[in-house]
């Protein structure tokens, strides 16, 4: 799987010293008006996909809570078609991965699962919640990444064609676009890589 950069220190006791504030899964509503921008003036489309990443729990209390989230997100699929996926990488933390050709469908699931953990008190578990997009004209795959550590937004752009390479230019133009919108992440060094295993997939695959 692939994994942020310096994934450990994120949720460690750095990522407490550098967290601007508590997880806010309100936040993840602002992706609701910004893909529109995404697809009418950068031409990038919603892929269907979209991703919570936290670290797990060994107890019963967070294992009654995923229970909880998995049962919203199995009444969500009858009602709105949105499909989850349950599974861990091999560094030992977990995603829910989302797919629904409806991207508001897409938010409010995620805001769902996020806000059940957060009531159960584990959102200082929240990683990142991971949004996919495909520019029309190349294909170049493009996320927005919101941490809940620092209670914003990052874009993460993947060069399709070098390993752990990124590209640097479409990152800062869809954080031009974007910004006002959403609020975005403005201290780079927070801007955490997440790689996928194999080129054209997403991190989670």
């Amino acid at each position: 799987m692939g994994l942020f950069d310096g994934l450990k220190s994120v949720l460690g006791i750095k990522a407490e010293a550098d967290a601007t504030r508590d997880a806010d899964p309100d936040d993840l509503f602002g992706m609701s008006t910004a893909y529109l921008t995404m697809e009418a003036e950068l031409g990038y489309a919603p892929t269907g996909d979209a991703a919570l990443c936290f670290a797990d729990v060994d107890n019963t209390d967070f294992r009654d809570a995923m229970d909880e989230v998995e049962a919203i997100l199995d009444a969500g699929e009858v009602e709105t078609g949105t499909t989850a996926e349950f599974t861990s990488d091999d560094h030992g933390y977990q995603w829910i991965v989302l797919h629904d050709e409806e991207f508001e469908d897409l938010v409010t699931s995620i805001h769902f699962a996020a806000d059940t953990l957060i009531e159960a008190r584990y959102g200082s578990r929240l990683l990142a919640a991971v949004f996919a997009f495909e520019r029309d004209h190349d294909g170049l795959l493009a996320y927005w990444i919101y941490s809940f550590r620092r209670g914003a937004y990052y874009p993460f752009v993947p060069e399709p064609h070098d390993d752990h390479e990124r590209d640097s230019g479409a990152e800062f133009k869809l954080e031009s676009n974007l910004d006002g919108e959403l609020s975005i992440e403005n201290d780079k060094k927070y801007w955490y890589a997440l790689w996928p295993d194999r080129r054209g997939f997403h991190p989670w695959e």
